[in-house]
């Protein structure tokens, strides 16, 4: 009740606090009145009383929700998800999900329901349970939104493989059982395309690899794709079921007859292996309508769906709030900001429900990594932090989209939902083939900032409780024999796990994360004391520098600097960074790659000159940019498109597109920024 919009109707909540309590991030729903082709201001008002409450407001009561538009009831019963469900004193009929694998159909069990966000303008009913086959069970969430005087709500199902094999999904869908007098599926990506059947049979439509092999799409797909839809009526009402990005999760499936709707998450036929603690969530929103409204006001709605109008806050007022590292520049240079957004740009996409929101990285397939398979990139580097990086200083609606897209598929399939071993439990898993099938967990390729970033987008907890629990992963594997003696480890392994824990602290507010950072800089103080630097074992008989992996840990020094300013951290990340502008470059200027003749090539990896900036903002010594510059400007020959283009391949279960990953981008964004807003202002560019 402190926050209000304009003269609008406000739902709002604090989704972060600075440390003395007052808001840090603010989650705000708000009805807005959006004049077509006209400019609108709404003023967001941090401290103020809301306005009026909508005149048609959610009312709940238990686990009943009543829209003005809508009355349900959700249920506890096997195979039911509705008690009941009200339309205009019409009844309603949607089926609980129905999952079907190679061991045959799964009973659904909703075991509890709680209300995730309730207000007057917003309800989220979230219920736990699971699907049961015989003496197996696997878990399930699914979350129902609903929205004060609108007749649509959106269902998100959320599937956990939460046994010890694999599930092999031969189909999982839902019903919505009606008398139809007339029926039809459409799908689009410009013009929609709409099926009615034949002589009165079923419409069916159906997206699968070989569907989007030889379908032309130029839109940027993390924003759009298409709308992909069911539809039928009777004489009363109408009903459209609309799978949210459905050609991204292909395989998809929609089915409408005199019978109702069909609307498949994985088509019969096809199958999708969820893989032991791997989870997935698909998106379906219902649309319940007069019937005889125009049948383009239906595609209207299902398409506003795929791509809703998003607000978005200014740079200046991003930069001004410090939330952010300092990636904001005062005056724009134009080929680095082309730059930017080519690197931003130019990554590839992986389509398929498992795989939407991540792609393989080329240099670690070329590699050999995955034994001729694609090796998929899992977010390294925090991809979805760059790209809100992107978005926050530009505006740009398609950077908060990468981040909405790339989080999603990490939250779910780049985390381990379920293990018998502590050490894999809730962690990130290392990129790999298949992306969890080398079953790897370690602090060396698991970030959080993304994680937080969606949070506060969303206002969806879940991204946030996988951040804490990969923080929890964290913390088990610092305390495991690797970390217990100075230089097994290399510097990037408990440098990315101080920049995890840190991030925390600053999100949480809890000291349970600075425990374990003050111990990580007594291990670097030990390990420089040892060897003199950060060497890293590489070889049985050789430690050598590895510029990339000291400068991850100077940074993440001073990440934890900026919460607890010790004057030693301070001298160690000096103390680094001198040593490396002495002995780690080249005679052209570059730093190389690695400390042995077999390996001292031109080092590519930018991260170093975010470590620089911070040398310098640390001292005000120009000298530290200086070395830097050589640097900065090889980075930019490096190969960057505005478009992610090439050839589309089937492979396994996924349509590839493009062949630039995103590991690129997401080791780039915060060291070229933050080195271009210091150099910057000092002239040097």
């Amino acid at each position: 009740d402190e926050i209000s919009v304009s003269d609008s109707p406000v739902q709002a909540k604090a989704t972060a606090l600075w440390d003395d309590g007052s808001i840090k991030w603010a989650f705000v729903r708000s009805i807005a009145n959006l004049p077509a082709n006209k400019e609108r201001k709404f003023v967001c008002n941090i401290g103020e009383k809301t306005k009026t409450a909508y005149k048609t407001p959610v009312i709940t009561d238990g686990y009943s929700v009543d829209t003005g538009e809508l009355k349900i009831k959700v249920s506890t019963e096997k195979n039911v998800l509705f008690d009941s469900f009200i339309y205009k004193n019409n009844k309603i009929n949607i089926s609980a999900p129905v999952l079907i694998s190679e061991k045959g159909q799964w009973d659904y069990k909703a075991e509890e329901w709680a209300f995730e966000e309730k207000g007057p303008l917003c309800v989220i009913l979230s219920g736990k349970g699971y699907f049961v086959l015989e003496d197996i069970k696997t878990k399930f969430e699914l979350k129902l939104t609903f929205y004060a005087g609108k007749a649509w709500f959106e269902t998100a199902l959320r599937l956990f493989d939460t046994t010890d094999e694999s599930i092999d999904i031969n189909g999982l869908y839902f019903d919505v059982k009606e008398d139809a007098k007339s029926f039809c599926t459409g799908i689009s990506n410009y013009k929609t395309d709409f099926d009615h059947g034949n002589d009165g049979g079923a419409a069916y439509t159906e997206i699968d690899a070989q569907y989007l092999k030889y379908e032309a799409n130029e839109h940027n797909p993390e924003v759009f794709y298409g709308t992909f839809f069911g539809e039928c009526r009777n004489d009363d009402y109408g009903i459209c079921a609309t799978v949210f990005q459905a050609q991204q999760n292909f395989p998809k499936a929609v089915r409408a007859d005199k019978n109702g709707i069909r609307v498949y998450i994985v088509p019969e036929g096809k199958t999708i292996v969820l893989k032991s603690g791997m989870a997935r969530q698909q998106k379906i929103q219902f649309h319940i309508y007069p019937a005889d409204t125009d049948i383009m006001e239906v595609n209207h709605r299902s398409t506003v769906y795929q791509m809703p109008v998003r607000p978005f806050i200014k740079p200046e007022v991003f930069k001004a709030a410090n939330v952010f590292e300092s990636v904001f520049t005062d005056k724009p240079i134009d080929r680095y900001e082309m730059f930017l957004i080519g690197k931003a740009d130019e990554h590839a996409r992986g389509y398929g429900m498992l795989n939407w929101g991540d792609v393989p990285d080329g240099g670690y397939t070329s590699q050999g990594r995955g034994n001729g398979r694609f090796v998929w990139t899992n977010n390294e580097y925090d991809f979805p932090h760059a790209a809100m990086l992107m978005y926050a200083r530009t505006g740009v609606r398609r950077y908060m989209d990468y981040v909405l897209a790339a989080a999603r598929h990490w939250i779910d399939v780049d985390v381990c939902h379920y293990s018998k071993d502590p050490l894999i439990m809730d962690g990130q898993y290392e990129h790999c083939a298949g992306h969890i099938d080398d079953k790897k967990v370690v602090c060396s390729h698991q970030w959080v900032e993304g994680l937080i970033d969606c949070y506060h987008l969303t206002g969806e907890k879940e991204y946030l409780d996988t951040a804490i629990g990969i923080g929890g992963n964290v913390l088990r594997l610092l305390d495991t024999p690797l970390f217990k003696q100075s230089g097994q480890a290399n510097a990037r392994e408990t440098g990315w796990a101080l920049r995890t824990l840190s991030a925390l602290y600053k999100e949480t507010n809890d000291k349970k994360w600075l425990e374990k950072c003050n111990w990580i800089v007594g291990h670097f103080k030990e390990w420089e004391e040892e060897y003199g630097l950060w060497l890293a074992p590489y070889m049985d008989n050789t430690a050598i520098r590895v510029v990339f992996m000291i400068a991850i840990a100077a940074c993440s020094l001073m990440r934890y600097y900026r919460i607890d300013p010790q004057p030693e951290i301070k001298g160690m990340i000096l103390r680094a960074i001198d040593d490396l502008i002495k002995n780690a470059r080249l005679d052209n200027g570059l730093f190389y790659y690695k400390e042995l003749p077999s390996l001292k090539r031109l080092g590519n990896n930018p991260i170093i000159l975010e470590a620089l900036t911070y040398a310098y903002e640390l001292t005000g010594n120009v000298e530290y940019l200086k070395a830097g510059i050589p640097t900065f400007e090889y980075v930019q020959q490096l190969k960057a498109s505005m478009f992610a283009g090439g050839n589309k391949n089937i492979a396994e279960d996924a349509l590839l597109y493009g062949s630039i990953g995103t590991k690129g981008f997401a080791q780039m964004m915060i060291p070229f920024a933050v080195y271009y807003s210091a150099a910057s202002k000092e002239g040097l560019l």
